[in-house]
């Protein structure tokens, strides 16, 4: 594809002070000068905003810009200053080298730019008074906003050139605004802004770019902290927020790192202590369990299961309860800390009142939206003049002829707006489509449920004893890669459906089309990686019956029930290998594979290209078309999704896998510089984005939080043994120790009570004709009267674990809520530094005005004194009578 190039012409004197944004035409041939030759291929129009188009959009936009006056920053005193330059000292090494990064004692005084308040600007140097993040800004506003008009889709149809006529349609698609419409109609294939220049290279001018590939987008500085405020400068205030969350988020994964670690040790080196795994790995008890499927599955003894009943100790103990109870007061800590650290960067980054700025400056409507309302209104129009049509005709008004005239050049789309009955059908698919998608999750569920069962009886039949004694180990593992394949693909699957039936809903505005995209495919995704462990937690060996009176799918696939140790060791299987295969293969894997492969795929077809293109492709290129052929940006959805995601696995489950907060801090470590490398190094360079905070993510989390809550209280008292070994140890125990656990917790069943056709095949399987089997249940002996009905206990546990829910459930939140409370969301020196803000600006207008007063009033002096001479040449003029030079006047 051959390239033509065009430039906007502009006086050198200027050329420093202008922002340049490039539209990409693709396949559209335009002349680039008076001659006739017609080029075709992708076209660069570069666009650049002069000085004082620069200040007008920034005073329309209510840029907050530095003034002349510097004030210092309150510091610390006493023992915390002390302490702070200890923290300085010893954070010295992992701090990164940029002049961005380094403490600073004195501010400039922000305030809104204004034309006629120039002077209170230091404009000594143009040049870099608006960065280039900035200018980009007020470029893409410009665009944004830019009427386009059918004349301009014409791209020249009057010089007599032919067009195809499926693209010429799409030029006469005309939206409201400029780019946007032309965007979405194809005119342009792109328009974005310029990165600095070459981040790699012995000869290449030291640059943002190059400085944060150093400094930040380098897997070498893993260990320093991340210069967040060149990360604005560069990109902008939204991106820079996503980041310094992601900061915060792993910086406060060390300390729940560290105690779950603590956890998992404890549970470690408390292993040989535990009484219920030691009764269940001694032999000599020779409890004979029922089998676990019908027919091909035999009696087996409990004591095989002594491995993953001690496993199961390592993540179901006493501290665990802790652990949960810590992870709760963490997230909510969370939560108040970064709501503490947007502070100090809205302070920072003078974005405090941006509410009123966001009002002033309104959401322009999307390319979309306005199609869909200019159809609608040509719609409405022709249906009003086919009513006109039959109506009689009027005598002419030339008066009121005018005023349809002059009526005629008001849009047709400023009257029209989409109601909720032209959105209907599409809320209708929206509505049907999730209820679909969430109906397929549990289908895909509940086909790895008759997988597992239909597996572990085919395993059962095997003749191999180390088959046969790993049966419950091979179905869990395969079964959890299974729904580990299926999350993965139906995440992208997901994605693309959540685009697209949010695309059909017709959003007005980008804000209002994010949230919705945001909301669907949240709750898409929370379904399809979560469904496979809620099944695990609450599900599992919950219906199964009893021997005799099992329960069965379709009829035939009996259900499942957990080991003899509980399903908590299971869930830790589950959780952790879906955890750690997203993490791996989606998050990290695809995100460094996918840009890779569509490099070696360019590299490739260049190897095909023709010696001469070939030749105009490897020489030195401009920075718009390099910069052309990076990944355009997709958003900060993905990003922040896959987190979240991560954050409900760090906090919902925890209770059964008490390292995944130490998974989860080594990923991020990662993913961090992952994705500045991505920003850096593979995508365009997006236009900035004011933001103050990170939006509905933000509610988005706190939902995760105190859903964590509820979720880990039900895992700890119906999924872990915990709370039937409390009962157990204060109600039934003979002499205060957990010895006969595992025997109360076993009823007892008469082989002879099998139903016709369930018994096993072969029942001297141990050597042995076996009379009584057991199973785990709180039920009635088959020597009762009221034999295998529900007995006293299991209402005693069941009642135990309702209490514990309630009052767990209640006393974490209330402890969550004391922490918000307690810690304030403005940081004490923040609101001071506000305060002394607000003051410093009123003294300084005041002594504007005292200066403007004492300059008019020396001025009025000056004409006073030029009159003077005037005064003392003319005519006398008579005393007034309250005068004392008036005969009879005052005494």
């Amino acid at each position: 594809m051959r390239v033509n190039e065009r430039y906007s012409t502009l006086p050198a004197a200027d050329r420093s002070v202008h922002i340049t944004n490039i539209c990409a035409i693709e396949d559209i041939g335009y002349l680039p000068s008076e001659g006739t030759t017609k080029i075709h291929g992708v076209g660069f129009v570069k666009i650049h905003a002069p000085w004082n188009v620069l200040c007008r959009e920034a005073e329309f936009l209510k840029l907050k810009m530095p003034t002349k006056k510097l004030y210092h920053i309150n510091e610390t005193r006493g023992l915390l200053k002390k302490i702070n330059s200890v923290l300085q000292k010893i954070t010295d090494p992992i701090q990164p080298k940029v002049a961005e990064h380094r403490p600073q004692t004195t501010k400039r005084l922000s305030y809104p730019f204004s034309r006629e308040k120039q002077h209170l600007f230091d404009l000594s140097d143009k040049d870099s008074f608006f960065d280039s993040k900035t200018r980009s800004t007020i470029v893409y506003e410009i665009l944004k906003r830019t009427t386009c008009t059918k004349a301009k889709y014409s791209m020249g149809q009057g010089e007599g050139r032919k067009k195809d006529s499926a693209l010429l349609s799409k030029r006469r698609k005309c939206g409201k605004y400029g780019i946007t419409s032309l965007l979405a109609n194809g005119v342009y294939s792109a328009a974005y802004p310029l990165h600095d220049g070459d981040y790699e290279g012995e000869n290449v001018e030291f640059n943002d770019r190059k400085l944060l590939y150093e400094e930040w987008a380098s897997y070498g500085v893993f260990y320093k902290y991340q210069p967040i405020d060149l990360v604005r400068k560069y990109f902008g205030e939204k991106i820079g927020l996503y980041f310094a969350w992601l900061g915060v988020y792993t910086q406060m994964l060390i300390p729940a790192s560290i105690v779950g670690i603590i956890v998992f040790l404890y549970g470690w080196a408390t292993v040989d202590e535990n009484i219920p795994s030691m009764e269940m790995c001694d032999q000599r008890h020779n409890i004979t369990m029922c089998p676990l499927c019908d027919k091909t599955c035999s009696y087996w003894k409990m004591s095989s299961a002594c491995a993953t009943a001690r496993a199961s100790h390592l993540f179901d103990n006493p501290a665990t309860v802790f652990f949960s109870v810590f992870m709760a007061l963490w997230a909510a800590t969370f939560m108040e800390h970064w709501k503490r650290k947007q502070m100090r960067l809205n302070y920072r980054w003078d974005l405090t009142g941006f509410e009123e700025e966001e009002e002033a400056v309104k959401d322009h409507p999307r390319a979309e939206y306005e199609a869909r309302v200019l159809e609608k209104s040509l719609r409405k129009d022709s249906r009003n003049k086919e009513k006109r049509r039959h109506l009689p005709e009027e005598p002419t008004n030339k008066w009121r002829q005018r005023v349809k005239t002059a009526m005629a050049g008001v849009k047709l789309t400023d009257k029209v707006k989409l109601t909720w009955k032209d959105r209907f059908p599409a809320y209708f698919t929206n509505l049907v489509s999730i209820i679909f998608m969430i109906a397929v999750t549990f289908a895909i569920v509940l086909g790895v449920i008759i997988y597992r069962i239909s597996t572990a009886a085919a395993l059962a039949m095997n003749s191999s004893p180390s088959v046969r004694s790993n049966i419950r180990v091979t179905v869990t593992a395969t079964a959890v890669i299974i729904n580990l394949v299926v999350i993965i693909l139906l995440d992208e699957v997901y994605g693309c459906i959540a685009r697209w039936l949010t695309k059909i809903e017709v959003p007005k505005t980008e804000k209002s089309f994010e949230e919705r995209l945001i909301f669907k495919a949240f709750l898409l995704k929370f379904v399809n990686s979560y469904t496979p462990i809620f099944y695990v937690a609450f599900f599992k060996g919950r219906f199964v019956g009893r021997p005799g009176d099992y329960v069965y799918i379709f009829r035939s696939f009996r259900m499942e029930e957990c080991a003899p140790g509980g399903c908590l060791m299971e869930l830790c299987i589950q959780l952790s290998i879906i955890m750690l295969g997203k993490q791996l293969i989606q998050n990290n894997l695809f995100e460094i594979g996918i840009p890779k492969m569509k490099k070696f795929i360019r590299s490739l077809r260049l190897k095909h290209q023709s010696p001469s293109d070939r030749d105009q492709y490897v020489k030195k290129k401009q920075r718009y078309q390099v910069d052309y052929t990076l990944e355009p940006f997709a958003g900060l959805t993905p990003e922040y999704m896959e987190m979240i995601i991560q954050f409900g696995f760090v906090t919902l489950f925890v209770a059964s896998f008490p390292l995944a907060p130490l998974f989860a801090l080594l990923n991020n470590i990662i993913e961090i510089r992952l994705d500045a490398k991505k920003f850096i190094t593979e995508l365009r360079r997006p236009v900035a984005v004011r933001a103050k905070d990170i939006g509905i993510w933000y509610n988005i989390l706190r939902g995760v939080g105190k859903l964590a809550v509820i979720i880990n209280a039900f895992v700890i008292s119906f999924t872990s043994d915990f709370i039937p070994r409390l009962v157990y140890l204060y109600m039934y125990s003979e002499n205060g120790t957990m010895h006969g656990f595992v025997n109360h917790t076993l009823s007892s069943f008469n082989v002879s009570d099998f139903q016709n056709g369930t018994a096993p095949n072969d029942p001297l399987d141990l050597g042995y004709e076996v009379q009584i089997c057991r199973y785990k249940d709180y039920r009635e002996p088959p020597w009762s009267e009221h034999k295998y009905d529900i007995s006293k206990d299991f209402w005693a546990v069941l009642a135990a674990r309702l209490a514990f829910v309630i009052v767990f459930q209640n006393l974490v939140m209330f402890m969550s809520d004391f922490v918000d409370w307690v810690i304030p969301d403005i940081p004490k020196d923040i609101s001071q530094q506000m305060h002394k803000e607000k003051v410093l600006m009123v003294e300084l207008f005041m002594r504007e005005e005292q200066g403007k007063q004492q300059l008019l009033d020396a001025w009025m002096e000056k004409d006073r004194k030029k009159a003077e001479p005037f005064n003392n040449h003319s005519p006398a003029r008579p005393a007034p009578p309250d005068s004392p030079d008036f005969p009879g006047g005052a005494l």
